[in-house]
């Protein structure tokens, strides 16, 4: 395998664009913890090795243990996570895959019981974000493995 086009070279203003999103994430006020499993998932659902080596790395970083990221793909039957990450990344299947059924307003409701409209339009974002990243790496067939995290816990 190799990397087939280096888009942050080819196209820096589109990675500066992409950027500037995931700098807007981190002004949500969403737990770190969060923000990562919620990458995680879409990755894992998307299938983009390199963005799940990235944020299983970061989710580390800050402290996440690895239970919760070894059994992320199965949440529903895991006991470790709380009922405001089950609604997040109930909605994060959901848009990841929205063609197949959209958003259903029964799990619009259960979101909007653990976040305002505000937080719910920046998960919406979030989520876009990795999915947007997850397109890129898996298109550009960029290369998991040598990745460092830069964050703190």
């Amino acid at each position: 395998m190799e990397q087939r086009i280096n888009y942050m070279k080819v196209a820096p203003e589109a990675f500066q664009l992409m950027l500037k999103f995931e700098e807007y994430s981190k002004t949500t006020g969403f737990d770190k913890k969060l923000i990562e499993l919620i990458k995680i998932r879409a990755s894992q659902i998307n299938g983009c090795a390199y963005c799940l080596d990235m944020h299983t790395k970061d989710a580390r970083a800050i402290g996440e243990t690895e239970q919760r990221i070894y059994l992320l793909n199965a949440w529903r039957e895991a006991p470790f996570y709380n009922d405001e990450e089950r609604v997040a990344l109930e909605l994060t299947e959901t848009v990841t895959s929205i063609s197949v059924n959209g958003v259903p307003d029964d799990l619009y409701q259960r979101v909007r019981e653990h976040f305002n409209e505000k937080q719910y339009v920046d998960l919406i974002i979030l989520i876009n974000t990795i999915n947007s990243w997850n397109r890129l790496s898996i298109s550009m067939n960029n290369i998991p493995g040598s990745y460092k995290p830069t964050v703190k816990k």
